[in-house]
């Protein structure tokens, strides 16, 4: 496996075409006083690219992107972006930590240090992790797919690969949204590999099976199965669109910075603890050097394709399909629908469950202290 360092660097050209088309943005109206009821606020959205155009420094949060280490690897034909950082302490053990949609690697630079370096931050240094933190297949500075089938159980492969390539032989895995459907699939796929699974999400297409010798549903099961059906016609079409079209909804978004900031931040407000305020827990530059990684890389359309890819091929669980390494489940309340424990335990060896005070779908960001806490305590005892 071909591995080498990487440094992000866009061109300047890049930039001063960004500026150009933010200044050039041809706004829709908007019904008055409806605020964020009919999706993206508009006197937040002009006021965010405003401040995109004329105050936020990409070259400053280059830099900070470039503090960390940063490798490619080429990884059974595909071009793999990661970041690996060492852990300080006596025996760190390696970890896999995998993003989500819309987010991308940038959620976990508050989390990385944590794990890495425990003491510095009044945890104990026996609790270090090595930490790769992989961008997906079409999203950031990997490669876009050009085939067919790149779904989450053909990326868990790529990370058993380029862990192999690394020298892990045994390690943790952890994810939210998609990262919990890439560290599912690489505990199915690899369980002599993979020391235990730790979610912050339950994957969304994941169904446990259900047939004629399994037992009946509580009534908390039934509760959450009646929500996600509201919550999927209330707040699913994104990923209507996503997962039947993502190539027309690429044009769009591919062309306009404004409508790419539109449907990300969207997500980033609707998905968060915020209050419905969501600079309560993102600044403005986070929010939009997430969003220029997505514009810089052109992988917008690239990284709705997973949602079409996992419609073809979703977590359902045949009968008696189970992941048999331990799993550790961390419910921030924000994160909604969240099935109970009784129906993730049908298809996960589920060994630790803690329920967050505080926190959304974010958590990396939004709660990155209380996530490598749990994090720490559920790994601890497979060390």
């Amino acid at each position: 496996m071909e591995i080498g360092r990487y440094t992000v660097s866009i061109q300047q050209a890049m930039l001063d075409d960004l500026h150009q088309r933010l200044a050039h943005t041809r706004w829709p109206d908007e019904i008055p006083a409806t605020s964020w009821e009919y999706g993206a606020d508009l006197k937040y959205m002009t006021d965010l690219v405003e401040y995109w155009r004329t105050r936020f420094d990409w070259r400053v949060q280059e830099r900070a992107i470039n503090a960390l280490p940063h490798f490619r690897a080429i990884v059974d034909g595909v071009g793999i972006h990661f970041i690996h950082e060492k852990g300080r302490g006596p025996a760190p053990i390696p970890i896999v930590i995998t993003h989500g949609w819309p987010g991308s690697f940038v959620e976990m630079f508050r989390l990385i240090p944590l794990l890495t370096d425990p003491a510095k931050h009044g945890a104990d240094p026996r609790d270090a992790f090595d930490v790769i933190v992989p961008s997906l297949p079409g999203f950031g500075f990997s490669d876009r797919p050009t085939q067919r089938g790149m779904n989450n159980f053909r990326i868990a492969d790529l990370w058993a690969a380029l862990m192999d390539g690394l020298g892990y032989a045994r390690y943790g895995a952890q994810g939210g949204d998609w990262g919990a459907s890439v560290a599912t699939a690489l505990g199915l796929a690899h369980p002599a590999n993979v020391i235990g699974v730790h979610l912050n999400f339950i994957p969304g297409s994941y169904m446990p099976h259900l047939g004629a010798n399994a037992r009946g549903l509580s009534d908390a099961e039934r509760s959450f199965l009646k929500d996600a059906d509201e919550w999927a016609a209330t707040e699913g079409g994104y990923w209507h669109i996503q997962r039947t079209r993502p190539q027309t909804l690429g044009y769009g978004l591919n062309d306009s910075p404004a409508g790419l900031a539109a449907w990300i931040v969207e997500k980033f407000r609707a998905w968060s603890d915020c209050g419905g305020d969501v600079e309560r827990r993102f600044t403005k530059d986070e929010l939009l050097t997430n969003v220029s990684i997505y514009w810089f890389t052109q992988t917008i359309h690239s990284s709705c394709r997973l949602y079409f890819e996992t419609r073809q091929r979703p977590l359902h669980f045949d009968e008696g399909q189970r992941l048999t390494v331990p799993c550790g489940i961390a419910h921030f309340p924000r994160e909604a629908p969240f099935p109970p424990r009784e129906w993730v335990e049908r298809g996960y060896a589920v060994t630790h469950w803690s329920e967050m005070e505080r926190g959304g779908h974010f958590a990396a960001m939004e709660e990155p202290e209380l996530l490598a806490a749990d994090i720490r305590t559920f790994f601890r005892a497979l060390r």
